[in-house]
């Protein structure tokens, strides 16, 4: 079965701050699936590495009070 999985789970560095977050599950489920890796993050448009970002009412600010919204 070919499933669709976030990259950083197998080990892509390309998380806001560039890096991976390895999941020991994702990383068993190879032995029996063909993963295919995905980065929702830069298939958004997203840069990695990045400042961390979150919502705030209406607008997406960046750790450092930026703006991002665009």
């Amino acid at each position: 079965m070919n499933l669709l999985v976030s990259a950083c789970l197998i080990g892509v560095p390309c998380r806001y701050d560039g890096k991976s977050k390895i999941n020991e599950f994702i990383q068993q489920l190879s032995e029996h699936h063909t993963l295919i890796p995905i980065c929702p993050e830069q298939l958004g448009g997203l840069s990695t590495p990045r400042n961390p970002s979150e919502r705030v009412g209406d607008k997406i600010m960046s750790k450092d009070s930026v703006d991002v919204t665009d």
